[in-house]
């Protein structure tokens, strides 16, 4: 198994939890899990429409999170599953969400035996994919077709490419509270790798710390074809409005479907 290309236990810790799914959260605008776009129940909808989800159909959320989209999903008749690796995303999942959802601990790099065909959905939100080596990255798309059952969708949300370059920064304060907690970030773009590196310090109450966290930058052609080496068709890119992907949208979900 690959090693990260960060501590992913040293970025998803209490403290994301305080600035980005807490009252009175700051807005991100680079963090690799949360997007600029979405709001409320438009992240379900959108998925629900996308992949033409239906009440009882069995939907894997991959890397869920603190699970506000497995819950969203849940709440519509979806027959859910979660998975993440953080212990502290998990918990605020179980504590908040439906009971139905089961929320499971995990690495999207080798998920269960027993999972393979078992799901019709697979979601991958909020720049939750491109977070190792582009050998497992394409494992990885691997792992999501095993696990689908034949006809089996899924969708892929990242930024897109082209909107997120045009607002690149060397730094900027990524979220702040009205407390003066805030989240300033330096920014790095790896040309060789599509690797964007990002040093971020966490100001919390009159305390700071600092991390680093590495996330993979995609174009919609390059993960179209990765897609289709990892056996899916129908690779569409759309933004987050659910229209056919542009250069002025902030967000690209990436759909495609097993054969039958």
């Amino acid at each position: 198994m690959t090693a990260d290309l960060f501590d992913p236990t040293a970025m998803y810790d209490p403290d994301y939890l305080h600035f980005f799914a807490s009252p009175g959260a700051g807005s991100p605008t680079h963090g690799p899990l949360v997007g600029t776009a979405y709001r409320d129940d438009a992240a379900a909808d959108l998925v629900w429409q996308l992949l033409a989800l239906e009440p009882g159909m069995r939907v894997l959320d991959l890397a869920c999170g603190h699970g506000t989209l497995a819950n969203a999903l849940a709440a519509r008749g979806g027959e859910v599953t979660g998975l993440d690796s953080s212990a502290v995303f998990l918990e605020r999942a179980r504590s908040a969400g439906e009971t139905g959802v089961e929320f499971v601990a995990g690495d999207m790099r080798k998920l269960p035996a027993e999972w393979t065909g078992r799901f019709d959905r697979l979601v991958n939100w909020t720049t939750a994919f491109g977070y190792f080596d582009d050998p497992t990255n394409r494992a990885v798309l691997a792992e999501m077709a095993r696990v689908l059952r034949p006809g089996g969708r899924l969708a892929i949300d990242v930024d897109n490419l082209p909107k997120f370059l045009s607002s690149w920064t060397p730094s900027r304060i990524t979220a702040t509270l009205d407390n003066g907690d805030m989240l300033v970030d330096r920014h790095r773009l790896d040309a060789l790798t599509g690797r964007f590196e990002v040093e971020r310090t966490v100001i919390r109450d009159g305390r700071a710390r600092k991390l680093t966290f590495v996330k993979r930058l995609f174009g919609f052609p390059e993960l179209r074809d990765w897609c289709a080496a990892a056996g899916f068709a129908d690779v569409a890119g759309h933004g987050e409005d659910g229209r056919p992907l542009t250069t002025d949208h902030h967000r690209m979900v990436v759909t495609a479907q097993l054969p039958a």
